[in-house]
């Protein structure tokens, strides 16, 4: 490997088992590279990322081997159709570990998105639902895992968290998440929960809303915020219990300290829009904490799912041959990364994919970043 590649990919990424058993004129670190520069790039198929690779093939050769030149799109599709998501991920996973650091009390925001044009109705494989963990403060996916279903979420948030290292954080999940099993994964790795209730745990949310509704009498920390813009006023009422002596269950949920409620009123120019939310946590009593995580778990949608379909694209991808859209998917949140903890460009998403792929030197900053 010539010297000028960029560390972490050979690092981290040159273990990766090579699925080819013979035919191997390519080595796999060489297109796992220029895949990765690709869609970093705008590419979106795996024949953009040859198209690419050709078009960059100068470039490429000043710190790849290329021994027979640039990969053909087929050649591409079946390396990452065959190589194995479960390790590519943990790849991923040691990699971004490698680069960043969580501060404690940081937001690490667990949430599935569906791929939705990878289902393959021919041989009845139906679209893949993507799980990931997002660490709000820093802006990065820590790591993903894939479901064939939403209602998969169950089993697969424990087995994505005990691959991450999230000491000292907060998890928050949504109400499919709420589960005792992910509560103990959480706080067997030193971290703490805060989870959206609804109605698939039985009696809890009932209960917990029912408490709510006579607070006369009980102590509560409270925390208000208001929003102004694009015409309406948001304005959001915390309130935390530390009080649960009386919560049947309780000790089901490891750990279980708190619970909230949050009242949101927006404010339209003719209309008025209240709604009420309930929460449970391993955290203390503390309504601006709540507040901060509750806030920051829902910044996932922007920061990750909204530009995964309009900066990436994803949910137009009709990539679906055996592990291509799942790798695909892994490949996409490398490239967010990378793009996200390059700053030195004050652009949008969009804008960098577009300045790396038209300008050599600034796609070398990212890669270095």
């Amino acid at each position: 490997m010539k010297n000028k590649q960029h560390p972490s990919i050979p690092k981290h990424f040159e273990n990766l088992t090579d699925p080819r058993r013979e035919n191997k004129r390519h080595k796999l670190i060489d297109i796992i590279t220029i895949a990765i520069c690709a869609v970093i790039c705008n590419a979106d198929s795996f024949a953009h990322i040859c198209e690419f690779g050709q078009a960059k093939h100068d470039w490429f050769k000043k710190f790849l081997e290329l021994p027979h030149r640039i990969p053909s799109a087929d050649t591409f599709e079946r390396v990452f159709a065959r190589i194995d998501p479960k390790e590519f991920k943990a790849c991923f996973i040691q990699w971004i570990q490698a680069i960043s650091q969580l501060t404690k009390g940081e937001v690490v925001a667990v949430d599935g998105k569906t791929l939705r044009r990878s289902h393959d109705q021919g041989n009845a494989k139906s679209a893949i639902h993507m799980v990931s963990a997002w660490a709000c403060a820093n802006g990065l996916v820590l790591g993903q895992i894939k479901t064939e279903e939403k209602s998969n979420e169950i089993t697969a948030i424990p087995e994505l968290l005990k691959m991450l290292e999230i000491k000292g954080c907060i998890v928050t999940i949504d109400a499919m998440g709420c589960q005792k099993r992910i509560s103990e994964t959480i706080i067997d790795k030193d971290a703490d929960y805060v989870f959206s209730l609804k109605g698939n745990q039985g009696n809890l949310h009932d209960d917990v809303q029912l408490y709510f509704q006579n607070l006369e009498e009980v102590p509560f920390d409270y925390h208000e915020t208001i929003d102004a813009g694009h015409g309406k006023i948001e304005i959001r009422k915390y309130r935390t219990i530390s009080d649960i002596s009386w919560l049947q269950g309780k000790e089901d949920w490891k750990n279980l300290k708190t619970i909230c409620m949050v009242e949101r009123e927006r404010q339209f120019k003719e209309k008025t829009e209240k709604e009420t939310s309930y929460y449970i946590g391993s955290v203390e009593n503390n309504a601006q904490l709540f507040a901060h995580a509750i806030r920051s778990h829902w910044g996932v949608e922007n920061s990750l799912h909204w530009v995964l379909d309009v900066s990436f694209r994803e949910d137009e991808s009709r990539i679906r041959k055996d592990h291509a859209p799942d790798n695909f998917a892994v490949l996409r949140h490398i490239a967010l990364n990378m793009i996200k903890r390059e700053t030195s460009v004050k652009k949008s998403i969009k804008a960098k994919r577009l300045r790396a792929g038209w300008d050599n030197g600034y796609l070398l900053k990212v890669l270095n970043t």
